[in-house]
This record gives C-alpha cells, structure tokens and sequence, in this order.
C-alpha cells in the first residue's frame, strides 16, 4: 500500500533500528512502500541528517547493483563523556562496597537506560571491527553481553562454571583466579561457538583479570579468536594480567576501603580506546 512520506520515515526508522549491521536494497524500501526509489532516497537522506544530528548512528549507503544502506548505530563522544561522568557519581555511593574488593552493580546492570548505553558504547568502540560473537560468564555479565550484541546484530554466547544438562557436551578450561591462588574452571557447549569466530568478550567487573584469561583460553580451544575485552569496571588496586591495550575499562575503581567505608571511581580508558569519528 502506497504510504504518506510522514509515515514511511517513521516505519524506515524503526525498521532501520531493528536492523543494525544489514544492507537492505533501495528496491526493498521501494516495494515495501510502493514509492519510487527516488523518494526512497529523499527520505534516506531526510534520515542520515537526523541520526547525525541526535547522536543515534550513521546511516550509510552503497552504490551499485548490490548497494544499498546500512545503519551502525553508535554513540559520540559528548555523550559517552557525559554518561561516565553521571554514573560515577552513582558508583561512588559507599553502600556499593562489598567484601573482598567487589563493586554491588546489580541494581545498574538492571536499568534498562543504562544497559542501553553501555551497548552502544562498547558497539561503537567494535563498531568497525569484524566481530562475530559476543562471550561473556554467566551470570552478572548477561544483561551487558545482550545489549552489545544487539547493537553489533549478532549472536552471544554464556560461559559456565558449571555443567548444564541442557548444553551438551562441552569444552572446559581450568584458570588461575586474578585475585587469589584458588583454580577454577568454566564451560561452553561445543555448540555454542564456530572455529574461527572471531569474539569479543565482555563482563561487569574485572579485579584481576583471571576470568577473561580463563575465557581467552576457552576461546583458544576452540580454534576461535580473542579480540578484544571491555568491562564495565575494573578495579585498578588488583595486579592485572593484562595491559591497557588489551582491555577497556569504562570505570576504574582506584580506591576500595571496606573498613572506612571509602570508594573513588573514575573515568576508565574506554574514552581513550575508542574511535569516536565516523560517529561525529
């Protein structure tokens, strides 16, 4: 059915939004909506200039037979600034401090706002990147692993520490705790990732940095390839096995003292970490 501009631009934007990372034809929009690809055009470029301007993503578009457009959604500077800056002051509430140097997050981790952000974050520092799954472990790492995978439009995948049923078979690793002489182990259904993928891990603290050892090493036995890692918050205070360049913090806890109730967050090195421009 033959529609109104008003109401093409609403359904191409929410189309478009659903659809993050895929090149849809200008015939398709054309059939879609029984409208010449010119008008197509007109209103891809109505669209490019509004997701621009409002920070929402770049909407690109290809020429060619097999052209089309494709949207990345992405963040900009300003704004991730911005976002760190007010979440620090809702991470340095004393009553967030829990025994053995941990960070309580639960309560952020479940802001659907938040979470939103956080993915879109991450999605834009990986915007570029060829990346195939999303890992992180289960459990308070899930809700993080979603919301980037929705921005990338592709698939993630739930380590374990222990067997479920429901999973199959599986390949597990033991790991050294970052933090403590303890080894542990985790799992992944042999199902769950292809040789080759390329994978980025992401996960809602990191003290030491032994589960995201642990987890490149699954990764390596799956024939697979670590990319990358970005957390939602480090604590700095914590010998990490790894360098700046291998993980990306959005917060850093540089002081936990449990005993006078004392906690300073700042900025991690994500704003550094990331690309900014072809969002800006």
């Amino acid at each position: 059915m033959k529609t109104r501009r008003s109401e093409r631009l609403i359904d191409m934007t929410r189309y478009l939004l659903e659809r993050p990372h895929t090149l849809i034809s200008l015939a398709f929009f054309a059939d879609r909506y029984e409208s010449a690809k010119s008008s197509i055009s007109e209103d891809l470029g109505i669209l490019r200039r509004t997701f621009m301007i409002r920070g929402i993503g770049v909407l690109e578009t290809l020429p060619g037979a097999g052209g089309g457009v494709i949207f990345t959604p992405g963040i900009s500077k300003k704004e991730a600034t911005e976002f760190v800056e007010d979440t620090s002051k809702r991470l340095v509430e004393p009553n967030r401090i829990l025994p053995g140097g941990y960070l309580y997050l639960t309560d952020l981790l479940a802001d659907p706002e938040l979470l939103r952000t956080v993915g879109r974050m991450i999605a834009t520092q990986y915007s570029q990147s060829s990346i195939d799954v999303v890992m992180t472990v289960a459990t308070k790492g899930i809700p993080i692993a979603q919301s980037v995978a929705n921005f990338l439009n592709i698939p993630f995948v739930i380590v374990r520490r222990d067997s479920k049923i429901t999973e199959g078979s599986t390949i597990s690793v033991n790991y050294a705790s970052g933090s403590s002489d303890r080894v542990e182990k985790m799992e992944l259904s042999k199902r769950s990732l292809d040789e080759g993928s390329r994978v980025l891990v992401v996960d809602d603290f990191m003290k030491g940095g032994g589960t995201i050892n642990g987890l490149r090493s699954l990764i390596s036995e799956f024939n697979a390839i670590f990319v990358g890692a970005t957390v939602f918050a480090e604590n700095i205070n914590i010998n990490s096995q790894f360098s700046d360049d291998e993980i990306t913090s959005i917060f850093k806890v540089t002081k936990i003292d449990t005993k006078n109730r004392i906690l300073n967050v700042e900025s991690g090195n994500y704003l550094t970490n990331t690309d900014f421009s072809y969002f800006e």
